[in-house]
């Protein structure tokens, strides 16, 4: 035997499944928390908060944790403030990206998504310099002008760099005119 248990193994896959089950209830979290901030904490009345409920029970969040993220957002809880943010982008190749997401801190948001766009050839753009190449139906952003990546290379790095994004805990959506 090399030494390692059967227990172990269990506890090591439990450990990263848990981790990854709880980056999605942060951001589900938020965006229950956000809706019920901005319409009030009723479902019946709130529809993007019955929307943001339903992606809760999709991935299975437990009633506590909803309920506890209506009432963050309506004030009955303290705790920080929940903004909602959206940056425009140039990625590689002069590609657009729109970033969304929820944070609780958008200036710690702000400098991560610089560092992860400067590490993948891309910088962050000035507000409507990118918007303008989109247009907004049913709540999703879609390109009015697709662009072709010019090679795979710099298909691998527009992909690399969307995943990079993805994993920033704050980022919920990101929006590109890249035609893949």
């Amino acid at each position: 035997m090399s030494g390692h248990s059967h227990f172990s193994t269990i506890k090591h896959k439990k450990a990263i499944t848990d981790a990854r089950r709880g980056k999605v209830f942060s951001k589900v979290s938020k965006m229950i928390s956000v809706a019920a901030r901005e319409k009030g904490g009723d479902p019946s009345s709130n529809p993007s908060l019955r929307l943001a409920i339903e992606k809760a029970r999709e991935v299975n969040m437990p009633n506590d944790n909803i309920q506890r993220a209506i009432k963050k957002g309506t004030g009955e809880l303290s705790g920080s403030q929940i903004e909602a943010f959206t940056y425009e982008a140039y990625g590689p190749s002069g590609i657009a990206l729109i970033i969304e997401g929820l944070t609780d801190n958008k200036n710690r948001t702000l400098s991560e998504i610089k560092y992860i766009l400067s590490s993948h050839e891309s910088k962050i753009a000035s507000a409507g310099s990118v918007l303008y190449q989109f247009e907004k139906k049913e709540n999703e952003w879609q390109a009015k002008y697709p662009m072709p990546l010019p090679d795979e290379k710099t298909k691998r790095q527009v992909e690399k760099l969307i995943e990079a994004l993805g994993e920033q805990d704050d980022v919920n959506d990101i929006f590109s005119n890249a035609n893949f």
